[in-house]
């Protein structure tokens, strides 16, 4: 058996008071297919740089075998395919490349294209499938889906299911269920190992999190009773022990020594406070073994504006155009108030585009387009890499409450921390999750939403889920999360 051995981590960027990791231990199998799952910064990609060596720790990481991360640098994306390929593994045959591009269902002909040519999808598979060459080398994946559509994830989570030997970082469910067999999950207080996919390791945390919750209530209601009762035994042994010296009327001088029966009686009373005392601690101590990993998940709220009748938009054969050539099919398709409608279609196919118009922007179509002139819309964008200032400007600046998105931001588990911090300083999810924060503060008819869970960790993609089932907008959004569309969506069209 080959093994990841992790001893008494700990870890803290410098300048920061807040340890990423504090002495956390986990030992996994390297042959097992690992799903790591986490809240958005508790440390998912900083785990993949300690386990490649890229930055200073204390404990120990033992491995027989050697780290390959994903995604892979490329340093001059104009080479051939091929080229950057073999750079990366030259001691491979090209052959053995080229299988596992098929594998991949990447066709020969791109080995002689550039690399910068390349689809964001294809850049994923062909780079995955030369790591994959590698003899001996342990995959560190770091969320490959966000650049996939529908058909590249089954298509990738079908391929890594063939495979063995990785840590895979994805907050899709569906492309966890496909292809991993243990979950490696980094909780609030520890980081644990379980058997399974990622469906089987939520069903067990939930059953987890309510057995915590049921001993916590008990033990509360243990501690309660067991605290009165030490102060009553207290009480009575004080009163014994006042007893056990004192006066006696019946003689002439004072006579100062123990009374026998009231002496046995403060013992006894004693020896009874104390073993409830210890009860009391242990009751204690097992109270604080529990919660804490338990995620707090508070529910949304979303401001819809209800003042404006449908439909919202109406399309008849529109085709965005790129000069002259168009850049999407012919889109026919009506948005009512109430619809939650997705936009589905391979990564290139207009999407993006097509929101784009409906948002407003002059952008030349053919085609009729109606939109209703009343409506008030929010917008989530795709990208976010541009943000930057602070969040109060960032609030002032679409005219949102400064506190509402803080508010909102916490309860998808945003650090405090974070808030006075430069935003160029965030991670890829905590922009994300900003940019969704201010739509949910937005007061709108419609919201607009393009690829919004990209980077957003499971559980804030479950309190999104409820927020929207909940507050019922009307949505007209882009997503490759299948489980996510299939939970909200009332409507698709298939570009």
């Amino acid at each position: 058996m080959s093994l990841l051995s992790v001893s008494h981590l700990s870890f803290t960027y410098e300048g920061s008071y807040t340890p990423v990791f504090d002495d956390v231990s986990f030992q996994v199998d390297t042959r097992w297919k690992l799903g790591l799952t986490g809240r958005n910064g508790r440390g998912k990609t900083t785990l993949l740089r300690l386990l490649c060596g890229e930055l200073p720790y204390q404990g120990e990481i033992h491995a027989s075998v050697s780290f390959e991360r994903f995604p892979y640098p490329v340093s001059d994306p104009q080479q051939l395919v091929g080229e950057v390929l073999t750079h990366m593994v030259p001691e491979a045959e090209e052959w053995e490349i080229r299988r596992e591009c098929s594998l991949l269902h990447l066709s020969d002909e791109i080995f002689d294209r550039p690399f910068s040519t390349l689809s964001s999808g294809e850049q994923t598979k062909a780079l995955l499938a030369a790591l994959f060459v590698r003899e001996n080398a342990f995959l560190l994946i770091d969320e490959p889906t966000n650049h996939l559509d529908e058909t590249g994830r089954r298509q990738v989570a079908a391929y890594l299911n063939r495979k063995q030997g990785f840590i895979l970082v994805s907050h899709d469910r569906d492309f966890l269920d496909g292809c991993v067999d243990h979950i490696l999950s980094i909780n609030r207080a520890d980081i644990t190992v379980q058997a399974g996919n990622f469906s089987s390791w939520w069903q067990n945390k939930q059953r987890q999190d309510e057995w915590e919750q049921q001993q916590n209530e008990k033990l509360q209601k243990e501690i309660g009773r067991l605290q009165q009762s030490v102060r009553e035994k207290s009480r009575w042994a004080d009163l014994s022990e006042s007893k056990k010296i004192g006066f006696d009327p019946r003689k002439t001088e004072k006579s100062m020594g123990r009374r026998p029966y009231e002496a046995a009686k403060s013992k006894k009373s004693n020896k009874r406070a104390k073993a409830i005392r210890q009860r009391t601690e242990k009751a204690v101590e097992e109270k604080s073994q529990l919660l804490k990993n338990i995620e707090k998940t508070e529910k949304l709220r979303l401001p819809v504006l209800t003042d404006c009748a449908g439909p919202f938009f109406t399309l008849q054969n529109v085709q965005v155009l790129y000069g002259e050539k168009p850049v999407t099919p012919p889109c026919s398709f009506s948005l009512e108030k109430g619809d939650r409608l997705a936009l589905r279609g391979p990564n290139g196919c207009g999407k993006s585009t097509l929101l784009h118009v409906l948002c407003g922007e002059p952008l030349p179509y053919t085609g009729t387009l109606f939109r209703n002139s009343r409506i008030k819309i929010s917008y989530v964008p795709q990208r976010c890499d541009d943000l930057h200032g602070t969040l109060e400007a960032y609030a002032r600046l679409y005219g949102v409450s400064y506190t509402q998105l803080l508010t909102l931001l916490r309860k998808l588990d945003f650090d405090r921390a974070l808030f006075e911090a430069p935003m160029e300083t965030y991670s890829a999810g905590q922009k994300k999750k900003v940019v969704l924060a201010r739509s949910l503060c937005e007061e709108a008819h419609v919201y607009l939403w393009d690829e919004p869970l990209n980077y957003i960790d499971v559980l804030s993609r479950m309190q999104i889920e409820e927020l929207i089932l909940q507050a019922a907008p009307t949505l007209l959004f882009v997503e490759h999360d299948a489980r996510f569309c299939r939970e909200i969506a009332t409507k698709t069209f298939d570009l």
